[in-house]
């Protein structure tokens, strides 16, 4: 597959062969954000950027059990709430974000949380990525795909994204992914690299050699081909003279 360039089509069926492959080795794969109700979900995904779900997960554990609903955000001045999520950075945006999402729940939607992308995307600190967490995960919604660092990289290496000048360009990796992988696939697909990409695929050292996608990965095909080096000579050079 190396050096040979793909049409739409052929992207179409090794996408599908991917996914195939992913369902049998993570058909468990879900979001790793923890969380009971809608809303949770929403204010976790917000609380996720530059940050690890690890870290998230073990600040929620308490924060969920102080807030019980949107409403409560809005009751406590910003500093203490600043100093509630403080662990997960950027905390004072955060803040805002959380302050300013909440309000709109409760003024808007009851302090329920929509079920639509039109309406998600208005909320403060939510962009696409964030409303499709909560439309697939929750809603259960295949609106887009998610887009972190882990599927825009495994993305990139498995060829399935080329309008990116830029691979960090999470909305033309989106766009890409969206025409070859089928909709239905798209919330698993997203769930699926993630893990994928935190257990096999790391960013610095991937284990291609032991990736059930590595016949499909054209990243993997280069690494196979590239030359081993050679250890250094322990015989000692000396300097002509």
């Amino acid at each position: 597959m190396s050096g040979i360039r793909e049409t739409i089509a052929d992207k179409k069926k090794r996408a599908r062969r991917i996914v195939t492959i992913l369902h049998r080795m993570y058909p468990d794969a879900d979001c790793a954000l923890s969380h009971k109700k809608a809303w949770q979900l929403l204010i976790s995904t917000i609380l996720s950027a530059q940050s690890t779900d690890e870290t998230v997960n073990r600040v929620t554990a308490a924060l969920y059990k102080k807030y019980k609903k949107p409403a409560d955000f809005l009751a406590v001045p910003e500093e203490e709430l600043q100093e509630d999520i403080h662990a997960t950075g950027f905390f004072r945006q955060k803040t805002k974000s959380i302050r300013g999402t909440c309000q709109i729940l409760v003024d808007e939607f009851g302090g329920g949380v929509p079920d639509n992308m039109e309406d998600l995307v208005r909320l403060p600190g939510v962009a696409r990525k964030t409303a499709n967490v909560v439309l697939g995960t929750w809603f259960g919604k295949n609106e887009g795909v998610v887009v972190d660092t882990h599927v825009g990289r495994i993305a990139e290496r498995l060829a399935l994204t080329w309008n990116n000048k830029n691979s960090k360009d999470a909305v033309r990796i989106e766009k890409d992914l969206m025409e070859i992988v089928p909709s239905k696939e798209w919330t698993f697909f997203s769930h699926a690299l993630i893990w994928h990409g935190r257990r096999v695929c790391d960013a610095r050292k991937p284990n291609c050699e032991s990736c059930k996608l590595s016949e499909l990965c054209p990243a993997a095909f280069e690494a196979n081909a590239a030359p081993r080096k050679s250890k250094k000579s322990s015989v000692k050079r000396t300097k002509p003279q």
